[in-house]
């Protein structure tokens, strides 16, 4: 007596196939989830380390864009700096012109020296506090 199993061909391409297309759906399901083409070594080595050093190479350039910004903003905070200090600087000309007129009494020259010498301490605090990330590029200090 002999035993004889029926196997059905068609389906077990069919079955292959569908394996494939499993296959190949997760490798794109990985893709997408990932954001990358490669998403790791398994995939493709070579590819995969021409992609890790690429990263790297972004991530060095995000490190110096950060550091030009951080530039930046010190410049922009010295440059704010400088135009308050310049504007106070006109006010204290109009000050020192304004004292200078001779039909002022001296309680008028006394309330216009104080005022000059309030705009002289916010110049002061100005440069003291015009600092950005401990850098003060106004009067030098870090």
């Amino acid at each position: 007596m002999s035993f004889s199993v029926n196997t059905n061909a068609g389906a077990m391409v069919a079955l292959q196939y569908l394996n494939q297309t499993q296959s190949q759906l997760n490798t794109t399901q990985s893709a997408i989830n990932s954001g990358l083409k490669v998403a790791s070594a398994r995939d493709d080595g070579a590819i995969y380390a021409i992609a890790q050093n690429e990263r790297g190479a972004v991530a060095g350039y995000q490190s110096v864009l950060n550091s030009l910004n951080n530039a930046t903003c010190s410049v922009d905070v010295a440059l704010s700096a400088g135009q308050s200090i310049s504007d106070l600087l006109i006010q204290m000309k109009q000050k020192a012109l304004s004292a200078a007129d001779s039909s002022l009494d001296t309680a008028s020259r006394q309330a216009l020296n104080a005022n000059f010498t309030a705009l002289r301490d916010q110049i002061t605090t100005i440069v003291t506090n015009a600092s950005f990330n401990g850098f003060n590029l106004v009067d030098g200090s870090q």
